[in-house]
């Protein structure tokens, strides 16, 4: 039986075994490299440029109608003033889609009011007034309970809530989109008169919680 030629040969393709061997591991340790050396690119991109979250407060929130329309229906008019600021330097904020709607104790008692989608730029501030509605919104027993005796009470917390898309803009480059979930509790007395006529008075008590 001849021994195999590993010797010297003009090209890759017609080299020996062992010389095969050391052009692959050539090859394959290169590859390491250069994915390493990308992947420590990314890291410090997003170390240097980490993205910081929008934040947004609750400005304002009128209610202009809040009733039981039967024994588990509630309808609902309101209008609020939202404030959106973009605290990143270098970063800005495409919102593709926004839906602000209310809810009380955990149900839905509005429909989604969608607000324009657009740019903001880094460091800039958008501010939204929509008007939020339900007629005859189906609601669970227990919760028509706890609304008369809040109402009973002199309070009534309400949280707007926003739900959308995002992408995040460095110089040329744009993100895929990410989710975002807005959380604003609206607290309000009650007094018969508030603010506006409307017998409910608006008090802010905290910045609203964002996730993205």
């Amino acid at each position: 039986m001849s021994k195999k030629d590993c010797g010297n040969h003009d090209n890759f393709w017609s080299c020996g075994c062992g010389c095969k061997s050391k052009k692959y591991k050539k090859i394959l340790s290169a590859l390491a490299i250069l994915i390493i050396i990308i992947l420590l690119i990314i890291l410090i991109i997003y170390l240097v440029l980490r993205p910081t979250k929008p934040k947004y407060y609750l400005q304002d929130a009128t209610i202009y109608n809040l009733n039981l329309t039967g024994p588990t229906f509630l309808s609902t008019t309101m209008q609020v003033t939202l404030k959106s600021h973009n605290p990143n330097d270098k970063i800005g904020i495409y919102y593709d889609k926004l839906d602000v709607y209310a809810m009380y104790k955990g149900q839905q008692i509005t429909i989604p009011t969608e607000l324009p989608p657009g740019y903001q730029d880094h460091d800039d501030v958008n501010i939204w007034s929509p008007y939020l509605t339900g007629t005859d919104v189906p609601l669970a027993q227990y919760l028509c309970v706890s609304l008369d005796q809040d109402e009973t009470a002199g309070y009534l917390m309400i949280n707007v809530r926003i739900n959308g898309r995002l992408r995040w803009k460095v110089g040329s480059w744009i993100s895929g989109r990410y989710h975002i979930d807005v959380n604003c509790p609206a607290f309000l007395t009650v007094n018969g008169e508030g603010d506006n006529g409307h017998g409910y008075r608006f008090n802010p008590i905290a910045e609203c919680n964002v996730d993205v």
